[in-house]
């Protein structure tokens, strides 16, 4: 039996990282920001699991616009990092878990979840920038074994809320039934409020960011209750990455402790969230 010790919800701008590779991270334009992260990288670094599911999306680094699956899994031993026209990002590539991932992609197709599989696959900033954020100096590699889990945030129609909720408590059933004892964080990634595009280009709404944050802990189902139509008014075209992070939720306990939370504006017109959610709310 497998157990969810943490979720965290952050942000996966691309800057982020680019802030981090360039060593900038003290300037004052992006002091507050990676202030806000420090708390919760030092609980993380207190309560590594044994592997870690990460939910993202892909930005046509690692699949072709052609072909965007809804939900899909990654299987492979390693998952590389993507050029994305720059060259790669200075980290590692990314160690997986297959008997773990396929243990989860057939728990999931039997709860009526028909996922994409990816036996090879390249990861872009939607997943390394997560990574840095939880772990900001890996060395040669990250902390543990990821497991991709890809959400389609980007062509119409996206999964709603609800169904992202609804995979995410059928992922929690997946890991509580994995044989072999296994401790499991999850990164729900996206967001927050932003649009890069259009009539609203630049538009941030903080308060509907600030009340995503309190109630991913506390009131997750008024979060999946909400239409993708809402997502895009509230939180802006792209603000529906958001989505991803109640996969995460999903699949954690009805009652979770919030360890720390943060939120600026702007980070690269977008607004940046974090939530570390702890599962354990008996220790």
């Amino acid at each position: 039996m497998s157990e969810v010790i943490w979720g965290l919800g952050t942000s996966h701008v691309p800057s982020i990282g680019a802030a981090m590779d360039r060593g900038v991270t003290d300037e004052p334009v992006w002091a507050p920001l990676f202030d806000g992260y420090g708390p919760a990288r030092e609980w993380l670094a207190k309560n590594t699991p044994d592997v870690a599911i990460l939910v993202y999306n892909d930005h046509a680094n690692g699949v072709d616009l052609d072909i965007v699956p809804t939900f899909a899994i990654g299987t492979a031993e390693k998952f590389s990092v993507a050029d994305e026209g720059f060259g790669r990002r200075p980290v590692p590539d990314v160690q997986g878990d297959p008997d773990f991932a396929f243990h989860i992609l057939n728990n999931l197709m039997d709860d009526g979840f028909d996922m994409t599989v990816f036996q090879e696959l390249d990861v872009d900033h939607g997943f390394t920038v997560p990574l840095s954020v939880w772990t900001p100096e890996p060395g040669d590699a990250w902390p543990c074994p990821v497991i991709p889990l890809m959400v389609n945030v980007i062509r119409y129609p996206q999964p709603t809320a609800a169904r992202c909720y609804a995979l995410g408590k059928a992922l929690g059933k997946a890991i509580e039934s994995y044989t072999e004892a296994q401790t499991v964080g999850i990164l729900g990634t996206g967001g927050m409020s932003h649009q890069l595009a259009g009539a609203r280009a630049g538009f941030i709404n903080p308060e509907f960011d600030k009340m995503f944050l309190e109630a991913i802990e506390n009131d997750p189902e008024k979060l999946a209750a909400l239409s993708r139509e809402d997502y895009i008014r509230l939180a802006g075209s792209e603000g529906i990455e958001l989505i991803m992070w109640l996969v995460m939720r999903g699949a954690m306990n009805a009652e979770v402790r919030t360890v720390h939370s943060a939120y600026h504006v702007p980070a690269s017109n977008t607004a940046a969230g974090l939530a570390l959610l702890d599962n354990r709310t008996d220790v």
